[in-house]
């Protein structure tokens, strides 16, 4: 599980790479274009795990953790 979190905001995002299947449905509702990237790499389970790319854009809204099907988003308050 990735774990980030910067200075300015009050919450973080924790994605459990283990529990993500690559729906990227997460990136496709983020009214932020610059918070998830897909990496190069192939995960185990055959597909690109995600990852937090800009903390520093994310609004907070919590549209990612809420329709993740596989819970796999967490954002945690401070």
């Amino acid at each position: 599980m990735t774990e980030t979190e910067t200075r300015t905001k009050n919450f973080t995002i924790e994605i459990n790479q283990d529990w993500c299947k690559g729906c990227y449905i997460c990136v496709e509702v983020c009214p932020v274009d610059d918070i998830f990237f897909i990496e190069n790499d192939i995960g185990e389970k055959g597909f690109q795990p995600l990852d937090v790319h800009n903390l520093e854009t994310c609004t907070g809204c919590k549209l990612c953790e809420l329709l993740c099907p596989d819970l796999a988003i967490v954002i945690n308050s401070k």
